[in-house]
């Protein structure tokens, strides 16, 4: 049986002629500005974020309307083309997140004020939740979709230097090292990208939205950036979206889904990439298999420490009772969790969401592996099965290259020593000398610690248990021993 259902595991399955991954956004921000460059019909953006100042080819130098700032960028084009539709709906995030961003994206409405685009906030979600897909189409050809916003402290390249003055903000200061994933797609899959951005149009500002005119490659027209590999040919893309149960919508939990079947069929490798991990549902799943005596290895790679003071309150805590339980579990020792550090040390932000499973399905997603990620916030992700040899080698090629750039070594290096070592967790520990990748050791919990750990106090599971968390706990507990209680956290009848 397929892995991408329509219906359960993903909303919808299209071709795409090409696929690529993009790691860093490096080099996602240099694709977005070798797109719009051919945009002819349409730009439609969705974001958590967003802050017209950022700029897509930063040099260490900042100066007032930089010509690479992507809101200019983006009114240049509108106006040049007077045909083209730019519309970019952003979540109306709450007060004390819009002030880290300084008001940011709340300001980018005086910014395109008497200009061509159409910029929205968006708040249309349950009290407490919050928008956080982030989806990018130009022309329903080229289609963006993972971890990466458009916003002035998210450009790293792979080599996450200690120092690095491009990594420079409008006030002048600098962020820390940070690492992204991006997918790219062309053909039916960015269609269907698109689709999903003007469904989420409809619903905010009431205004239909129709699909632009196809524009197909050709000689001279190709819309693909010219400096991006292709990754992947002729795929089979799956779709997954979060959305949650309310005002009379269904709601979406086809990631959720997807996570616990890639969990349930791999056989010999999970590799986990996500800023989070404190969803009890994904934990009793992995733990499962770690009980088994063939199971397969489970690879985690996150950030040591949230660089929020909410974060670290409430997703630190959560998963330091999340590494416990499957630290137990790991009576084979076949659980590895690491944070990554820069070469002298510098802790690297890891806010991307990557799954790889063996060597046979790549997910790169918005989705975190908490609860809100898997029910209350809405997400979109892309997923590929692979296969066929070719495709079965790049996943391979990919999960070695993410590891590896972490480990300063390449990924080939990791193959191998991977199979040399007979597993990859053996690979891993065998070229990790230098201790690029630090082991995760949480903290022994406070009492206030623990409450919010077990009740997953900030991290709901559903509108239905938003502001009950004892239910919350309960109906988690349930959930995690048997995942077909996942959808009940919606159900008001439980």
């Amino acid at each position: 049986m397929p892995i991408l259902r329509p219906g359960d595991t993903c909303w919808r399955t299209a071709a795409a002629t090409r696929a690529a991954v993009l790691m860093d956004n490096e080099a996602y921000f240099a694709a977005v500005a070798a797109a719009l460059a051919t945009a002819r019909h349409s730009v439609l953006l969705l974001g958590w974020g967003f802050d017209p100042r950022t700029r897509l080819f930063p040099d260490g130098f900042d100066a007032d309307d930089d010509p690479d700032e992507v809101g200019r960028i983006l009114v240049e084009r509108a106006c040049a083309l007077p045909g083209l539709d730019v519309r970019l709906l952003v979540w109306k995030s709450a007060l004390p997140i819009a002030a880290s961003q300084e008001f940011f994206p709340h300001k980018a409405r005086r910014y395109f004020e008497d200009t061509p685009v159409k910029f929205r906030l968006d708040a249309d979600v349950p009290f407490g939740g919050c928008h956080h897909q982030k989806v990018l189409v130009i022309d329903d050809a080229i289609a963006f979709c993972g971890s990466g916003d458009l916003v002035v402290d998210r450009w790293d390249t792979p080599g996450h230097l200690d120092v690095d003055p491009r990594r420079i903000m409008p006030r002048l200061n600098f962020h820390p090292p940070r690492h992204e994933v991006m997918a790219m797609v062309d053909g039916e899959a960015a269609r269907a990208l698109g689709d999903l951005v003007r469904a989420r149009w409809l619903r905010a500002t009431g205004e239909s939205v129709a699909p632009p005119p196809r524009r197909e490659p050709a000689p001279g027209d190709d819309p693909w950036p010219a400096g991006v590999e292709v990754h992947l040919h002729d795929a089979e893309v799956g779709i997954a979206c979060t959305a949650p149960a309310w005002r009379g919508e269904a709601g979406a939990q086809e990631i959720l889904r997807l996570t616990l079947e890639c969990i349930q069929r791999a056989e010999r490798t999970i590799y986990l990439e996500n800023q989070y991990f404190a969803s009890p549902i994904v934990t009793e799943a992995l733990a499962r298999r770690l009980a088994e005596p063939n199971g397969p290895q489970v690879v985690l790679v996150t950030t040591g420490v949230a660089p929020s003071w909410f974060d670290r309150m409430t997703m630190d805590r959560a998963r330091a009772m999340m590494i416990w339980r499957l630290r137990a579990a790991d009576v084979y020792g076949r659980f590895r969790a690491w944070w990554p550090v820069t070469s002298s040390g510098v802790a690297i932000i890891v806010h991307s969401k990557v799954t790889i499973i063996d060597d046979c399905v790549i997910r790169i997603s918005s989705a975190n592996l908490n609860n809100r990620s898997g029910g209350f916030d809405t997400e979109a992700e892309l997923c590929v099965e692979a296969r066929d040899p070719a495709a079965q080698a790049q996943a391979a090629r990919l999960r070695n290259t993410l590891i590896g750039h972490f480990l300063g070594c390449t990924p080939e290096d990791l193959g191998e020593m991977t199979a040399a070592c007979g597993g990859l967790i053996e690979g891993i520990d065998a070229l990790n000398r230098a201790g690029r990748l630090q082991p995760l050791k949480p903290k022994p919990l406070t009492a206030i610690g623990e409450l919010i750990a077990a009740y997953h106090l900030g991290d709901p599971a559903g509108v239905g248990d938003s502001w009950r968390p004892s239910h919350r706990r309960d109906i988690l507990r349930r959930a995690a021993r048997d995942p077909a209680h996942a959808a009940a956290w919606d159900d008001p009848r439980v």
